[in-house]
């Protein structure tokens, strides 16, 4: 969602006749749209603006996003920074450098307080990949007690489907084939509309010239039986799901202040199998929360062997200010920490190796990749294989089908391209 959203500031740009150029160039401004979801995610954030400052020390430096939001104070330390922007402010960035163009000695913060973070800001990514990522939904009302971005980006909200369908036809009317739907909890649609999820995605299906969209992200309790059983049936909802877990044992999911158990995750699992066997499942878990002794990271990680997902995300616990988990006891060490990551990290490889292999032989559709990397190209298949082949201009973003051949060592797919007179060419 980060990268819609910064896709959509620099048009606000460009269209104003600014020219955009690679961040690792000299430029006049630099816009930093940060994170904040990890500490991890914070340092980088500050390392972007170090980075700017040496690049161009005249240059003007604008902060926004989360982090901006969340710790304004922190980032006006930093030198070199001229204008911080929070939540509700980011998408006027253009407006504020054109008013405040001069270099100050410290820098402007335009935030606000939570309770005022409800505006909606449309924004999807366009030019800059194969894909575009189309924000359909804002703010969460979860509270999870590790997380801080309904601190930062406020309550659940949402646009009306007619006009996320009027930004689908921007997208397709560019040229582009496959629409990532994201957002913070984008389950969670329609709560400000009237409407729902699966109603987005069946008024989506009927956008002319977008041949595939992805779900990037839903919660186990609003992945419904109606929206897989919607997505076993579509012809653009591509067979792929990425469910956030955090944890296989249900008293950490209890003290995550989760809204499901890992019966009800294990359900949602086994009803993709049964009416799309071969979807992409990937999940995300986390690992070292408070409390998290080896007994509960065991029950996760039996929890992970069993369930036929197809990749985990691992993320080491990360404490957050203002978020509960940071005053919770029983702290786990951090070097205990990595090494459970280590656990994890090396059954998700196992685990997308093994559904790769489990493919290979099949005919299936590919979206292929413009860039070039040291003579070799690359694509995902519709149920999200990366695919690896030698660089062909005419191939890039074009959807062809092909045949899964072998796994190679950098764990990509090697392919062998159908001819044009035996496949259906969905150009």
């Amino acid at each position: 969602m980060n990268f819609a959203e910064t896709s959509t500031i620099a048009r606000q740009f460009t269209e104003h006749g600014y020219q955009k150029v690679n961040f690792n160039e000299k430029a006049d401004i630099y816009v930093i749209n940060t994170c904040s979801v990890t500490q991890k995610a914070d340092k980088k954030s500050e390392q972007a603006v170090k980075k700017a400052r040496n690049l161009n020390p005249d240059s003007k430096i604008i902060v926004v996003g989360c982090y901006a939001q969340l710790q304004p104070e922190t980032l006006a330390s930093i030198k070199g920074v001229d204008l911080i922007l929070g939540h509700r402010e980011k998408f006027r960035a253009f407006d504020y450098i054109e008013k405040t163009i001069s270099k100050k000695e410290s820098p402007e913060i335009h935030t606000c307080k939570l309770n005022e973070i409800n505006n909606y800001h449309h924004a999807y990514s366009q030019g800059d990949r194969t894909r575009s990522f189309l924000k359909v939904q804002d703010g969460c009302d979860y509270f999870c007690t590790y997380c801080t971005i309904p601190f930062a980006r406020g309550r659940s909200r949402n646009q009306e489907i007619k006009e996320i369908i009027k930004q689908a036809e921007k997208i397709a009317g560019a040229g582009i084939k496959e629409i990532i739907l994201t957002g913070v909890n984008i389950g969670d649609f329609g709560k400000t509309t009237n409407e729902s999820f699966l109603d987005l995605l069946k008024n989506l299906s009927k956008v002319k010239n977008i041949k595939r969209y992805r779900i990037s992200s839903i919660e186990p309790d609003l992945l419904t039986s109606e929206i897989i059983g919607f997505i076993s049936q579509s012809e653009k909802f591509l067979p792929h799901f990425h469910i956030p877990l955090q944890s296989g044992c249900n008293d950490i999911l209890d003290k995550m202040n989760r809204k499901y158990n890992r019966e009800l995750f294990q359900d949602k699992v086994n009803q993709i199998r049964k009416k799309i066997p071969d979807a992409f499942i990937g999940v995300d878990v986390i690992v070292g929360f408070p409390g998290e002794d080896e007994k509960k990271f065991k029950i996760t990680e039996q929890f992970l062997q069993e369930t036929d997902a197809s990749y985990y995300h691992v993320f080491p616990f990360s404490e957050r200010p203002n978020a509960r988990a940071a005053k919770m006891n029983h702290k786990v060490p951090g070097h205990i920490i990595k090494k459970r990551a280590r656990i994890l990290q090396s059954l998700a490889e196992k685990k997308q190796k093994k559904f790769y292999r489990r493919h290979l032989g099949e005919n299936r559709p590919v979206l292929f990749e413009h860039y070039n990397k040291e003579g070799k190209m690359f694509g995902f298949t519709d149920n999200y294989i990366k695919v690896e082949t030698n660089y062909n201009e005419n191939l890039a973003e074009t959807i062809k089908e092909v045949r899964l051949i072998d796994l190679n060592k950098h764990n990509n797919v090697e392919i062998q391209i159908k001819s044009q007179t035996n496949s259906n060419n969905q150009n």
